[in-house]
């Protein structure tokens, strides 16, 4: 009986270890992968559009709540006029630093953050009309970004993140032509279904 209780106790400890693990801690190693898609069909317009986003990051934390690093970032946009045979599609490509801080905990599993992005990107887009396409010029932007999010973890090692970026922030862009003068741009966005690069993205986070 008293091989049978100590047996118990080592499991037990072991376990509320493995559970106190969860979570980051100074030194550990963040990678992560985001995706955002989302795809609407207007019959009464006819205009259907498809938007998709991917974005990875590494980061490393400095203390247990606080992680730095670099994200990249890929997305896609088609809008698809089909009542008049017009089709616009754009393609982002881009990288940038962020910040993130972890405030609170719900239970040993559930992690949520603020988090800021400084990025810099490059769009070009073509439109077809009747099987004739054309490039339109490319347009580069810069943004600084603040959004929040959360962890689940599955195991010590794996989350499932939830993401809502550019909650707020500021964002200047410009056409790549002679001339052009650029768009600023500074406030909160609480829609996060308004635009495609404000929509809420999904993935997993891998601790190491």
């Amino acid at each position: 009986m008293k091989k049978v209780l100590l047996t118990l106790t080592a499991i037990a400890g072991l376990t509320a270890a493995s559970y106190a693990q969860e979570g980051f801690g100074k030194g550990n190693v963040l990678v992560e992968g985001n995706l955002g898609l989302s795809t609407t069909d207007n019959k009464t317009t006819e205009v259907k559009e498809t938007t998709f986003k991917f974005t990875p990051k590494v980061g490393y934390f400095f203390t247990d709540k606080l992680a730095a690093g670099v994200n990249f970032n890929v997305a896609s946009s088609t809008n698809d006029k089909y009542g008049i045979d017009t089709k616009n599609k754009s393609n982002t490509f881009g990288a940038g630093i962020f910040g993130r801080y972890y405030f609170l905990e719900l239970g040993s599993r559930f992690k949520t953050y603020a988090e800021v992005n400084a990025d810099y990107n490059t769009q070009k887009s073509e439109i077809t009309v009747a099987n004739n396409t054309a490039e339109s010029p490319k347009v580069k932007s810069f943004g600084i970004n603040g959004g929040v999010g959360a962890n689940y973890f599955l195991t010590d090692k794996i989350a499932i993140n939830f993401a809502l970026s550019n909650v707020i922030g500021y964002n200047t862009s410009k056409v790549d032509t002679d001339g052009a003068k650029a768009t600023n741009s500074f406030g909160m966005n609480l829609n996060q279904y308004n635009n495609f690069f404000d929509a809420a993205t999904f993935g997993l986070t891998f601790k190491f």
